[in-house]
This record gives structure tokens, sequence and C-alpha cells, in this order.
């Protein structure tokens, strides 16, 4: 099937043409038709199989059959999770318009950047417009739009939008739009919650899924490593040298650890920029721009941008540290392999991540195989940093290792007080961290109730 089979105008497919599109997508060729007769659609694919087009064509096709004038209501509502994926769409309602004449007027908006320049934009209408929830109900309070004839709906990245709270933001969104209107939502998997969403949300939709729930593209060659933490850095700067990776996105749990592990490839000479929630917007879009134009060799990034990322034939993902849940790891490995392009997902995996290892193959159906890292040695000793040390389970384990070396010396006291400031201060300085760090402060805490010299030392540690 060819695009021009999907019923869209000469222009769009003058549009596709120029960016390079010549046969339509699973996705594509089962929604567009469907969004274009105005019916609700409910649709799942794995990431990277063209849902974004599959949604935007059809709305740029209905909305210039009917043109409007000068002072334009928003007629097609999109709804997203993340800045990053708000941004995307926004280029691709512009790149896919380009040639409609008389042109549809769109625009994105999202927080975490001033809000009077995006109510000056807003104030001559727009045809369509991209926001995430929360800044769009913003805007809404400030009276600088109306979503009163909105004609279409949609919600994309559904099940993220519901994994990152936003339900009540679309339940007050939803009580602002007219009842009578198209809806089509569009996500990565079907979960129970977002099939209970689809029951009250839309009217006999026809449904679509292209690919096996919760599955990565076939396109996509995963591996892990087997690396003690102290060994990750080594082992990730080691990865890219190697192979000399031109593009790697790498993915961690945290947006203290995105920026150390930023830090430490910068430090080896490698271009790599951060990009997560604590970032202000410029600079996110700074950091993706240079990422995309290649400026920056590697992004580190938490999963705030698993979903908001479309760089074609990205080569590289890698999972610094394993996502708190098996979903998201088909999320972040879905930024390559996109569109049919082979790509290569990498997953570094400490002995204390096997859980989530196991439960992450037991959602994708089969083994993810073990890689040798070719001229790394695994064996040998690397230094840990002092954030390191204190980060790893246990880590007053040395600290009471050396204390005990004192008590063969008759430093009997000494030792169950180190012992006990080594655990204490370790739990405080991580801010809670381990529960084995945890479970080393309680014993000491009990020793310092019997001992009054300790429990002063134990005060004061803790202030």
């Amino acid at each position: 099937m060819s695009f021009s089979q999907l019923g869209l105008s000469p222009e769009l497919l003058r549009a596709l043409e120029d960016a390079g599109y010549q046969t339509p997508s699973p996705i594509q060729s089962k929604a567009i038709p469907a969004c274009l007769e105005g019916r609700d659609v409910l649709a799942a694919a794995q990431t990277g199989t063209g849902k974004t087009a599959g949604f935007t064509l059809p709305i740029l096709e209905r909305l210039s059959r009917e043109p409007q004038g000068h002072k334009r209501p928003v007629r097609a509502l999109i709804l997203t999770p993340t800045r990053e994926l708000a941004a995307q769409i926004g280029e691709s309602v512009e790149k896919y318009g380009v040639h409609l004449k008389p042109r549809l007027k769109s625009d994105v908006v999202y927080g975490g950047v001033k809000v009077n320049p995006q109510i000056a934009r807003l104030r001559d209408g727009v045809d369509i417009l991209v926001a995430c929830p929360g800044r769009l109900l913003d805007l809404v309070n400030q009276k600088a739009v109306r979503l009163d004839q909105v004609e279409t709906l949609v919600l994309d990245e559904a099940d993220r939008m519901l994994d990152m709270g936003f339900i009540h933001d679309i339940k007050k969104i939803l009580r602002l739009v007219p009842k009578q209107r198209q809806n089509l939502l569009f996500s990565a998997t079907f979960s129970k919650e977002i099939r209970e969403l689809a029951n009250t949300l839309l009217d006999n939709p026809v449904s679509i899924e292209v690919a096996p729930r919760n599955t990565a593209a076939e396109s996509v060659d995963q591996s892990i490593y087997m690396v003690e933490k102290p060994q990750r850095m080594a082992l990730l700067t080691h990865l890219i040298t190697h192979h000399q990776w031109s593009q790697a996105l790498v993915f961690t749990a945290t947006k203290h650890m995105a920026n150390r592990v930023t830090q430490h490839l910068q430090k080896a000479g490698i271009t790599a920029a951060a990009i997560h929630g604590n970032k202000s917007q410029n600079a996110r879009t700074a950091a993706l721009s240079g990422f995309k134009s290649g400026e920056v060799q590697v992004m580190v990034a938490t999963d705030v941008a698993a979903r908001g990322i479309d760089i074609s034939e990205l080569p590289n993902v890698v999972n610094f540290e394993l996502p708190k849940t098996p979903a998201d790891y088909v999320h972040r490995i879905g930024r390559t392999g996109r569109a049919g392009a082979s790509g290569q997902a990498v997953s570094l995996v400490m002995p204390d991540e096997r859980g989530q290892l196991k439960q992450i193959e037991k959602l994708i159906g089969r083994a993810i195989p073990v890689a040798t890292a070719e001229g790394f040695d695994f064996t040998r000793a690397v230094p840990e940093t002092p954030d390191e040390r204190e980060q790893r389970p246990g880590g007053g384990q040395r600290r009471q290792g050396s204390g005990q070396a004192r008590n063969n010396n008759g430093g009997g006291a000494r030792n169950g007080g180190g012992a006990g400031r080594g655990g204490a201060g370790n739990r405080t300085r991580s801010g809670g961290g381990s529960t084995s760090g945890d479970e080393q402060a309680r014993p000491a805490r009990r020793r310092r109730r019997s001992s009054p010299r300790s429990s002063g030392n134990s005060g004061s540690g803790n202030r």
C-alpha cells in the first residue's frame, strides 16, 4: 500500500515525499483511514512504528477541508506527557502541513518555560494545539485559550500519562471539550488502566494493535553485561570508545546519576550532555538539538526523555541502570531500531538488579543474551569515587573492616563505636539509601543505648 491509497491530499503526499516516506507503516495504514472516517480509535503499537503520523496526517487532512477564518478556535487538541514529545509532535505537524493552502496554524505549549510568550502566541487562535496537561490548564485558567470547539482530541502515550499521574488533569480537560467529538487514544501498551480509560472516553472505537503487547522491535539487538557497581563507569566508557559509537543514548534511574555519568564521560574526552527534569527547558532543548545534529556524541537521560526522543537511525541505547518498571525498558530501547532501522540496546546489569532483569525478560517473553566486553578486564580493581562508596549497599562495611582490625589489637570498644558511626554516617549522607545500610544502623543504635558515651557520639553524628 502507498500513502496515495489512504485518502490523503496531494499537498500532504508532497510533504511525505519531501520527508522521504514512501510507504505507510502498519499502524499508519490502519489508523489513517479510520481517523479520516471520523471514527474513534484505540491504537497500540511498539515505539518507533510511526504513531505520530498515524494521527497528525488525518487531522491535517480533515481540518484543511474546512478552513477557518482569522479568529481560529482550537479544533484539534493533542495531549502528551512530556515536553520533548510535545515538541516532536509539533515539528511533525509543521512538517506535514507545510504545503497546505491556506496553512493551518499550530502551536505547542508546555511547562518549564515562561507562560507569557505562549499567551501572546495563542491570542490570535490556533487550529491545532499540542500541549502537556498541566500547562494547558494554566492557560485555560488565565483565559488564554478555550477548548469548547475542539473537534478531535488525541491522547498520545496515554499509558505514560497515567503512570505520571495526569489522570486528574485529563478528567478536568475532558469537562472543557465538547461531548460530541472524535477521540484518538494512542499508546505503546494496552494496560488494564488504559482499557478502563478507553471505555469511558471512546465511542465504539476502532481497535488497532499491530504488534504483540509490550514487545520491542525485532530490529533491536539486545544484550546485557553483568558488572559490579564500581566498574560500570569504566565499562560504559570502554564500550563507547572500543566500539567507536558515534551516537549513544544512555539511560539512568536518577537525575543525580545522569549528571555523574555525564561528567565522567566528559572527563574521558567524550562529548556528553544530560537531559532530565531538573534541567531548564532551554538546557534540555539545547542538549537534544546538539545530540540530533551530532555535536553531542552521548546524551544521558532519565525516563522523562524515554518517549520524547525521535532520532532517525539512532544506533545505540544503553541502560546504565535498569528502569523501575519493565514496560519502561521497552520504551527506552524503542528509541533505537525505529522505522525498520537496525539498532543496539545494551544494559549494564548489577547483581542486585537480577530481579528487575527477570521481570523485563518475563515481559518481553525471552531471555536477553549476556555479552562479552572484548578488551575490558572485569577482574581489575576499579577505584570508587567518594559518592560511589557512600551509595554502595553496605557502604560502611569497609570502615567496619578497619575497625575489626583494630579490635584484633585490643580495640574492642572502638570497633563497636566505629561500626555504629560508619553505619549511621553512611545512612545520613546517602539520604536513607540502601536497605542494607539501614539494617547495619539498627544494631548500632541498640548498642549506643547501653553506653552513655556512645549515645553522645550518635547524637552529634546525626546532627
